[in-house]
């Protein structure tokens, strides 16, 4: 089955699709391009070498574009990796400074055209073109590389019912949990576990 993006609340979540090997297919050799933006913060080479040793158990070559700030979104080696690769993976952190890094950038629309891509607890709420705010539960804009679905990891219950009533239902807003996981095959979203939650408004829905 070819997915064009899997959305994982967690790594726990991503290391159970690779185990079941539908949504996410990785042969031996395969070229992987870990990109960690989002654990500038946190620390950039820890969440690679996390990520990376995911897929490096298939026989995968796993490199990660060490891309910590915008400057960093210019480079035209990151851009000819990411536009390369078999497939790529957008490490968990901070969703603001993932947008702010990669938005108008040569990386940007790299990560945006990518024919495979795997996005990690928050950071895959900066995919659409609304995501919800971590400040305070507003949804906002996003960087709009996948339509039709917003998304939130880690919400409090007063920013989810916030989120709730200024989305409206427009769009629907997918909630996952730890293990939750949603894909989207380039025109539909599809629920990919049971631990997601997805709203229009405050009814939920099914994707």
């Amino acid at each position: 089955m070819q997915v064009t993006t899997v959305v994982v609340g967690s790594l726990e979540a991503l290391r159970e699709v690779l185990a079941k090997g539908e949504l996410v297919e990785v042969s031996r050799g395969g070229d992987v391009v870990v990109v960690p933006t989002g654990a500038a913060f946190t620390g950039l080479s820890e969440a690679a070498v996390e990520l990376a040793a995911l897929f490096e158990v298939s026989g995968a070559k796993v490199e990660a574009l060490m891309i910590g700030e915008r400057t960093a979104s210019f480079e035209p080696y990151f851009v000819e990796r990411l536009r390369g690769a078999d497939l790529v993976v957008l490490s968990d952190g901070s969703a603001l400074h993932a947008k702010s890094a990669w938005l108008g950038t040569p990386v940007g629309e790299a990560i945006r055209d990518a024919a495979r891509l795997v996005a990690v607890g928050s950071c895959a709420s900066v995919l659409g073109a609304v995501m919800i705010d971590p400040r305070g539960g507003a949804p906002t804009n996003g960087l709009g590389y996948r339509e039709g679905l917003a998304i939130g990891v880690n919400v409090s219950d007063e920013q989810l019912t916030r989120a709730r009533t200024l989305l409206g239902t427009e769009l629907p807003l997918a909630i996952l949990g730890p293990r939750g996981v949603v894909h989207f095959d380039g025109t539909t979203w599809h629920r990919g576990s049971d631990d997601v939650v997805v709203t229009r408004g405050h009814e939920v829905v099914d994707l």
